[in-house]
């Protein structure tokens, strides 16, 4: 039996790694349900690995490459691609984003029309990374789930992990040294006026801004990335930043309703790359700053094989004679 701490995206696929490869695995949750773990429910959503480059190392731009492919397995995904936008002032920070970044075809107003109609004529160029993809998190969310229990594996809600697990995904909760917490904040608008249907980013001098589309007129908008420990709701001063960006990207956003906001602490190291840390005989896996669901597929890849490999070295040991 192989137990995990968290059933957050992480924890989740872990869990069905491991258990589509055969093992027995229990996952204990200390939450009532998948919306009450705030850094996977407030998520973007985005499987934008290219755009990542930006500012990510290249070692999540390759982690991140198979996240499309490998969620297609468990939920919808829409395959549109990315936009990246700035004013005209600022194009010189789009030149700079494609400096940064791969896989993209700069375009021009007319082709930025043709893919986004609701955007005609505010835009004289953009970047267009035709690979990129996007999901709904919370769907997901509840999806791989679904997805895991069916493959057999218990997941015990309300019910606190136990001292020793064999893997700990727990983010900021497992108090793993090393991990600093990364306030990112969100809003969800429903805007029935404005279409859009991928994901957006502007660069915007102030506050660089994505909109993920839900469907039916709502859009999930955020950016913040602040270092801090605080769960406090959302600022002020935040929530207008974000609203301020969004009425940047089209006027049409300004008419529309606030729907929620949200608030989450991601888990980063230092160089806010993730990966598998041994502490004793579990293996954490963190540090996923805001890359959870682009990045948990290969993460969990990877320790599937390790504690796979582990365990069926163990039972060769024990079987083999004295």
């Amino acid at each position: 039996m192989i137990t995990i701490a968290g059933a957050g995206v992480a924890g989740l696929a872990c869990a069905w790694e491991l258990a589509r490869r055969g093992a027995p695995v229990t996952v204990f949750e200390v939450t009532a349900a998948p919306s009450d773990n705030p850094c996977s429910w407030f998520a973007g959503g985005m499987l934008a690995p290219w755009c990542e480059g930006e500012t990510a190392d290249a070692e999540v731009v390759r982690l991140g490459a198979g996240a499309i492919d490998w969620w297609e397995q468990i939920t919808p995904v829409e395959r549109r691609g990315t936009l990246v936008v700035t004013p005209p002032r600022d194009n010189a920070e789009l030149a700079r984003f494609a400096r940064c970044t791969q896989k993209h075809k700069l375009i021009d107003a007319a082709e930025v029309e043709k893919l986004e109609p609701a955007l005609a004529g505010r835009f004289n160029q953009a970047l267009f990374f035709e690979d990129e993809a996007h999901l709904d998190p919370r769907r997901a969310l509840v999806d791989l789930t679904a997805a895991v229990e069916a493959l057999g594996v218990d997941i015990r809600y309300e019910t606190p992990a136990p001292e020793h697990v064999d893997v700990d995904c727990r983010g900021m909760a497992s108090g793993l040294s090393g991990l600093r917490p990364i306030r990112g904040e969100m809003a969800v608008i429903e805007a029935q006026d404005v279409t859009l249907t991928r994901p957006i980013r502007l660069l915007h001098p102030r506050i660089p801004l994505y909109l993920v589309p839900r469907g039916q007129g709502i859009y999930m908008i955020g950016a913040t990335m602040i270092e801090s420990s605080s769960w406090r709701p959302i600022t002020v001063r935040s929530a207008l930043e974000l609203l301020g960006a969004a009425f940047t990207l089209h006027p049409g956003l300004g008419e529309a309703s606030l729907v929620e906001t949200g608030i989450g602490l991601r888990p980063a190291f230092a160089d806010n790359i993730p990966g598998l840390r041994q502490h004793g005989d579990t293996t954490h896996v963190n540090g996923l700053y805001r890359h959870g669901f682009l990045l948990a597929p290969a993460l969990a890849g990877q320790l599937a094989k390790q504690l796979i490999q582990e365990h069926t070295h163990e039972d060769h040991c024990e079987r083999c004679p004295a």
